[in-house]
């Protein structure tokens, strides 16, 4: 293993998504003008100083819709999710929109590609990868589905429903957003929205599938090994910043 290929994890806790936003943006900017000085000697190995960073978090209940996103996706208008508590943003990000809120567990992998592969597509089915193994030791048998991105169960059949949404942001190599497993996550929230765009297809989580309430501890330590495994990394557990909105 590439010991530039050591990705410092922290989990945040319960933050809202602005502030969670910001500290992503920090975290890449920081990376962007690492490679802006960065001079590679022909024939040398890539060796700019930039950091990698794994963040886990969960939000207070949001929407957020994505760069290619149809406003029309979000079905509750802004009294209807002022009673229901729901904050809205449009981001960054790739994909529609999509639901967060308690009892989910949101990744935010900040990334130098150029030490693992400049292939963003790979880079997508390596985060679904990390899904699907997480989700192994729980029994359930998570999928592709092709044409869509995130985690799929019964994927390919009228039962098809997902259990992880993804939408990144990817500059000059460097990523950030991820993906937001639904593990007790009430499901109720996405009834007002047109999950990632797809009109056809349910939404499901751990509990759902497992009829009971999920360790959320537990299935945070299994996707840190997965993360771990599908990209070749060690993963070093920091204390997290005090991050203010």
């Amino acid at each position: 293993m590439d010991s530039r290929n050591e990705i410092s994890f922290s989990d945040l806790g319960e933050i809202e998504y602005g502030a969670a936003w910001t500290f992503q943006e920090k975290l890449l900017q920081e990376n962007l003008a690492e490679k802006a000085i960065y001079r590679q000697v022909p024939g040398s190995a890539y060796a700019a100083n930039t950091r990698h960073h794994l963040l886990f978090c969960a939000h207070p209940a949001v929407y957020t819709l994505g760069k290619s996103g149809k406003p029309e996706h979000l079905l509750a208008n802004e009294q209807e999710r002022e009673e229901m508590h729901v904050s809205f943003y449009k981001t960054n990000r790739g994909g529609d929109i999509t639901f967060h809120g308690p009892g989910q567990i949101v990744c935010y992998p900040i990334l130098d590609l150029e030490y693992f592969f400049t292939d963003l597509g790979r880079y997508m089915r390596s985060l679904e990868e990390v899904i699907i193994q997480a989700l192994a030791p729980f029994g359930i048998k998570g999928e592709r589905l092709p044409g869509a991105t995130g985690v799929w169960l019964d994927a390919g059949t009228p039962k098809a429903r997902k259990i992880c949404a993804m939408g990144v942001r990817c500059s000059r190599w460097v990523t950030m957003h991820g993906f937001a497993l639904n593990v007790n996550t009430d499901l109720n929230y996405f009834n007002r929205i047109v999950p990632c765009g797809i009109v056809d297809k349910g939404v499901t989580s751990m509990k759902a599938e497992l009829e009971e309430n999920v360790d959320i501890a537990i299935v945070k330590e299994a996707l840190l090994a997965s993360f771990g495994n599908v990209f070749n990394a060690a993963i070093n557990r920091t204390q997290p910043e005090i991050i203010t909105a």
